[in-house]
């Protein structure tokens, strides 16, 4: 990965401020209501009722900061605090109907706020400013992923097969077994690496590596979250293994596919790799890719 450079980061902060400022982060009184903006956000995300584990997961808050801000919104008569029907151990918060009353009238502000700022744009101008915060949000978002090795045998990992077995099953026409997936013995330790990728803590993403010669590893069950898809985590996924392979001295990465998943061939072809014969009996492949890997940083490939 490249570090980051000073103008990158410069650039970035200097949007934050920019922005915060005008959408009146700081102010105590978001958009004009007695609240500032953290609470009202609170109230915005429990919406029909939502757990204080769910809502800590949601938001990304410190446990006693969230609990604070539920407890003034409670005094307040916002919302109202009580055990989850199944689950005694959690709490959970709901509106009351001052509560509702209040997100109504948020929203209302929020939409004319942003109508405000749009209204000094033409419509080229903002249809433009929206393609951008499209794209802001999807590599946010992307660059919030953490690409994590696993143990093959650890539960998201096989989470993720288990998803990635569902989902092709459905788009082969031949369907797929199960028992085509590697094994947790091939991609750990020695004989090979998994990787999962996770959005706020909850798994998106695998891929698999394992060896198949000296020098030759190969890649499988790159797969991704319906939800998570479009933003560029298929690449990002691809990349980790490869840089795994190349610190495994592997000189020689393959990987094969099925002639249903036309978007993974595209992907592989933009991604270096090049057609070759088949090098395995997968019934489920059609097509079957080679990329030669760069030695690491200061060793020899030779």
């Amino acid at each position: 990965m490249e570090p980051v450079s000073t103008d990158h980061v410069t650039a970035f902060r200097r949007f934050n401020r920019y922005f915060t400022r005008r959408i009146g982060v700081l102010d105590d009184h978001y958009l004009g209501q007695d609240r500032p903006l953290g609470e009202a956000r609170l109230l915005f995300e429990i919406g029909d009722g939502a757990s204080l584990r769910e809502l800590r997961s949601r938001l990304g808050l410190d446990a006693g900061y969230l609990s604070r801000m539920a407890k003034a919104l409670q005094a307040q008569g916002m919302v109202r605090v009580s055990a989850h029907p199944r689950d005694n151990r959690l709490r959970v918060l709901e509106l009351t109907p001052a509560g509702r009353v209040e997100v109504t009238e948020q929203d209302r502000r929020a939409s004319a706020a942003a109508a405000g700022l749009l209204e000094g744009l033409g419509e080229a101008q903002r249809a433009e400013l929206t393609r951008a915060m499209a794209t802001a949000q999807r590599l946010l978002r992307l660059a919030g992923i953490t690409v994590v090795l696993v143990d093959g045998a650890a539960p998201d990992a096989r989470a993720c097969l288990d998803a990635y077995a569902a989902d092709i099953d459905e788009r082969f026409p031949e369907g797929f077994d199960k028992d085509d997936l590697v094994r947790p013995q091939e991609v750990s330790g020695d004989a090979g690496a998994f990787f999962v990728a996770y959005e706020e803590d909850r798994p998106v993403g695998c891929g698999a590596l394992r060896r198949l010669e000296p020098g030759v590893g190969e890649i499988r069950h790159v797969w991704v979250h319906p939800d998570a898809r479009r933003l560029g985590l298929a690449r990002r996924l691809l990349d980790a293994l490869e840089q795994e392979a190349s610190a495994r001295h592997f000189t020689v990465v393959r990987l094969d596919t099925h002639a249903a998943l036309t978007e993974a061939q595209a992907m592989y072809r933009a991604c270096g790799y090049t057609d070759i014969p088949a090098y395995d009996d997968n019934v489920y492949a059609s097509h079957w890719f080679e990329k030669r890997l760069d030695a690491p940083d200061g060793l020899s490939s030779a």
